[in-house]
């Protein structure tokens, strides 16, 4: 098939590369929510090989991962795995590292919600967990081409919409992680690194 593709992908994956290099430091897995095209996680493995990248999206997207997959012949690169996160039981037990970009403003805020309850059940102590994409402060647009965007998720989907950062940290908070940094990236995006406590039970 024909691989699906994202010009935004190719224009952030460089600098999103920047933080998460120093943010996944050790060996361990990287599971990816919400892959999309795939093209992040052919270029994060690539760049990264003492990670194990772990793909993951709805089943309707798992082909187009896959072909991108099957392109670049990894050996660090799983083969991706069906994960809605408002099934109650996700395709793992535990993890200890977790990406996911362009995620949260697509979704609900009712699946943004549960995103974070099922961060709480699966994240290890001390896992780290990457968000990127576009955030408003203080109730409040960061630029006029968010406002734009925001105006076109809601118009294709009104659950849909850019998400509020002190109300993503507060779902943070009470799934147990804190934020290590607010990274600002281009084109009015936010990178945010959040950490799971060390004494927290799920």
């Amino acid at each position: 098939m024909d691989k699906p593709y994202s010009q935004a992908c190719e224009n952030n994956k460089s600098p999103i590369l920047a933080v998460i290099k120093e943010v996944f430091t050790e060996p361990t897995t990287v599971w990816e929510i919400g892959s999309g095209t795939g093209q992040h996680a052919c270029y994060f493995a690539c760049e990264l090989p003492h990670l194990i990248w772990q793909a993951t999206d709805v089943i309707e997207n798992l082909p187009g991962i896959n072909a991108w997959r099957d392109e670049v012949q990894l050996a660090n690169l799983n083969l991706p795995l069906v994960l809605d996160v408002t099934r109650p039981i996700w395709p793992c037990d535990d993890l200890d590292a977790v990406f996911t970009a362009n995620t949260l403003h697509i979704m609900s805020w009712c699946n943004v919600e549960i995103l974070f309850e099922r961060f709480k059940t699966y994240l290890n102590p001390l896992a780290k967990a990457c968000i990127y994409g576009p955030f408003n402060y203080d109730g409040k647009y960061t630029s006029d081409s968010n406002a734009n965007f925001d105006q076109w998720l809601k118009t294709r989907d009104p659950l849909s919409g850019i998400r509020d950062f002190e109300a993503v940290m507060s779902l943070a908070e009470r799934a147990g992680l804190r934020l290590l940094k607010d990274n600002a990236m281009p084109a009015n995006n936010r990178l945010l690194v959040l950490q799971k406590s060390a004494n927290t039970l799920a």
